[in-house]
């Protein structure tokens, strides 16, 4: 059965939040915060503590974008993406399990190693165009 997570699509000034994930899966490679729901959390919650820990932001979670389902080191993982907002970007600094993160413009995007099926998730739901 897969491991319930969330990632969080969030957007400033036409940019794209991503982190360069600190731990496997995908250890040094970039991708949306987030992380694996915990014990009697809902998915919303699961989003804003996951932005909180990895990139110290206060984020509102938003609309559902969409699911990924993803393996990786033999573990099967069904991620619920959401967008969330945030008034203050000048706050983000990378935290738990984060080695960096960056703000990116979609023209800049195919600069950065991203994990496994994240620009094809992407490009599918037109957050960013070839």
């Amino acid at each position: 059965m897969p491991e319930p997570c969330v990632g969080a699509v969030v957007f400033w000034d036409r940019e794209l939040l991503l982190i360069q994930r600190g731990q496997d899966p995908g250890a040094g490679q970039w991708s949306l915060p987030g992380g694996r729901l915990e014990p009697r959390e809902t998915w919303q919650d699961a989003v804003e503590r996951e932005v909180k820990e990895e990139t110290c932001l206060e984020v509102n979670c938003g609309e559902f974008v969409g699911w990924v389902e993803r393996e990786a080191s033999g573990r099967r993982y069904l991620i619920a993406d959401f967008f969330a907002t945030t008034d203050d970007p000048s706050a983000a600094v990378p935290g738990d399990d984060a080695q960096d993160l960056a703000f990116v413009a979609a023209n800049q995007i195919n600069r950065f190693d991203l994990t496994a099926g994240l620009k094809d998730f992407l490009l599918q739901h037109r957050l960013i165009t070839p």
